[in-house]
């Protein structure tokens, strides 16, 4: 993934969801039905991948 490929402008839904882009779940390798973390800071929102065990 290149610099240029780091940013993508999403829509939020009418239910307040997001899609992760595919080629960001590809780069993380984030699967459906596996779980991502959240993360509220001053400015932003932090998506981190997770393992449950």
């Amino acid at each position: 993934m290149s610099i240029q490929d780091n940013e993508v402008l999403v829509k939020i839904t009418s239910a307040g969801t997001i899609s992760i882009p595919k080629q960001f779940r590809e780069f993380m390798d984030i699967q459906k039905g596996e779980y991502v973390k959240v993360i509220l800071g001053k400015d932003r929102i932090l998506v981190r991948k997770v393992t449950i065990t």
